[in-house]
C-alpha cells in the first residue's frame, strides 16, 4: 500500500482490503457519502461538503485509482468491485446506514451500492451519473482506449491535456477551471500509478447492469444538467425525483455547489421528516 506524503492536515487514511483509502470527514448528523467521478478526486466536493457539513456527517473518499488513494493492486476497476470496496470502506468506519451522492463514475458506483446493499442505503442522489450503455464516453477515456497511445499514457500526459479535459467537462458559461484547479488535477494524476490506473479503468469491460436499475428501491433524487445525455434514471427508478440544471456541465457539484447542496438538503430533510411522521403513527 502506498502512503501519500503530500496529504492535507485533515486527510485520513484507512485500510480496506489491499488499499489504503484516503478520505476526509466533517460535520455531524446522518451520514452522507460523496463519490467523485473519473479523473477527479474528493476535492470535487469541497464546496458541497462545506455547505452540508452543518447538518450531515460528510465522508468523501478518493476512489481507488485516483487522488491519494492510488491504484488497486489487483487492477480490478469493474464498477461492482468499486461498489464492494466503498461499501466495505464505510463499514470499516463504523457506519451502518448512509446516503450516497455520486457524480459521473461515482454515481454509477452509488446506484450499484443501492442495488447490492439496499439494507444499508437510506437515500441515493445521482448527479450526471453513468451506467447506461449509450452514455457518451469522455474524450480522455477514448484516448486511453487507443492501443497505440495506451503505453505512453500509462507514464506521461501533458498538463494541457488535463486542462482540455476539465474545460470540456463544464458548461459553456462556467468559470471554475482556473490554474489552481488544473494544477491540482495534474498533480494528483501524476502520483505514482494513477495514470496507469486510469488507462486500466478506461479499458475495463464493464458489466451492463442497466436492466437492473428498475429494481432500485432506495429513495432517489436525480440531478442532471440539461446538456447531459444517456440519463434515464428518473424514468426507470420508481418514485424518484429529478431536477434539471439548465446551464451545468458534467461536473455539476463543482460548477453549481449551492444548487446541488440545496437540492440534497431539501431531499434528505424531507425524507427524515417523513420517517419521523411514520414513527409517530
Amino acid at each position: 500500500m502506498v502512503e501519500r506524503s503530500d496529504a492535507d492536515a485533515d486527510s485520513k487514511f484507512t485500510a480496506v482490503d489491499d488499499l489504503r483509502i484516503h478520505y476526509k470527514r466533517s460535520g455531524r448528523g446522518p451520514t452522507l457519502v460523496l463519490l467523485h467521478g473519473s479523473g477527479s478526486s474528493l476535492y470535487h466536493f469541497d464546496r458541497v461538503a462545506e455547505l452540508l457539513a452543518g447538518s450531515f456527517d460528510i465522508i468523501r473518499p478518493d476512489l481507488p485509482g485516483f487522488g491519494r488513494t492510488g491504484p488497486r493492486p489487483d487492477r480490478d476497476y469493474r464498477i461492482p468491485a468499486y461498489a464492494s470496496t466503498i461499501a466495505r470502506f464505510v463499514e470499516v468506519l463504523g457506519v451502518e446506514h448512509y446516503s450516497v451522492l455520486g457524480n459521473s463514475l461515482g454515481g454509477n458506483i452509488a446506484w450499484n451500492m443501492a442495488l447490492d446493499h439496499p439494507e444499508r442505503s437510506t437515500a441515493l442522489i445521482l448527479a450526471n451519473a453513468t451506467g447506461y450503455p449509450e452514455k457518451t464516453v469522455p474524450g480522455a477515456m477514448r484516448l486511453a482506449r487507443n492501443p497505440l497511445l495506451r503505453p505512453l499514457l500509462r507514464h506521461w500526459s501533458p498538463r494541457s491535456a488535463v486542462e482540455r479535459g476539465l474545460r470540456s467537462s463544464v458548461g459553456p458559461g462556467s468559470t471554475i477551471v482556473d490554474d489552481a484547479m488544473i494544477d491540482r488535477a495534474y498533480r494528483l494524476l501524476s502520483l505514482p500509478g494513477n495514470r496507469s490506473a486510469f488507462v486500466d479503468l478506461a479499458n475495463t469491460d464493464q458489466p451492463d447492469r442497466s436492466t437492473e436499475i428498475p429494481r432500485i428501491s432506495v429513495p432517489t433524487l436525480v440531478l442532471r444538467s440539461a446538456s447531459i445525455d444517456g440519463q434515464h434514471f428518473a424514468r426507470d427508478i420508481a418514485d424518484s425525483r429529478e431536477l434539471i440544471h439548465p446551464d451545468g456541465g458534467h461536473l455539476l457539484p463543482e460548477e453549481q455547489p449551492e444548487w446541488v447542496a440545496d437540492a440534497v438538503a431539501d431531499f434528505l430533510d424531507a425524507r427524515a421528516a417523513g420517517n419521523r411522521a411514520d414513527d409517530a403513527r
